[in-house]
């Protein structure tokens, strides 16, 4: 029995891990706006999610896209135009989300309308 109890809060400790270093790569107010965006079009340019995302600065954005970048999220293209252009695009990894956007967003339609109820 004893044992049991063990196993059951290791268990329970790499998943709390797991939660923690998602909320990692994933936190702060930007990020799944960003990611969010990048799932709805496939392809983005910085003017395209800067306009999509009410209220963030260029500098936020620059930011959190280079963050998204390091984690292997999103990728990032030079395309060779006059002006260059940059392109943002999510990468195998990142369109992994696109399940829990989906799930999010179902959530907050569903929220905002019990909370307008009351």
């Amino acid at each position: 029995m004893v044992c049991q109890a063990k196993d059951f809060q290791q268990e329970h400790k790499k998943e709390m891990r797991a939660v923690q270093d998602s909320m990692d790569v994933l936190s702060g107010k930007w990020k799944i706006p960003i990611i969010s965006s990048l799932c709805y079009y496939n392809k983005r340019r910085f003017s395209d999610i800067l306009n999509d995302i009410e209220g963030i600065s260029n500098r936020m954005l620059s930011k959190e896209l280079k963050d998204l970048e390091i984690n292997k999220l999103i990728k990032r293209t030079i395309l060779d135009t006059q002006p260059i252009t940059v392109q943002y695009e999510l990468t195998q990894h990142g369109i992994t989300l696109k399940t829990i956007i989906n799930n999010l967003t179902e959530w907050g339609i569903e929220h905002r309308k019990k909370i307008i109820e009351q």
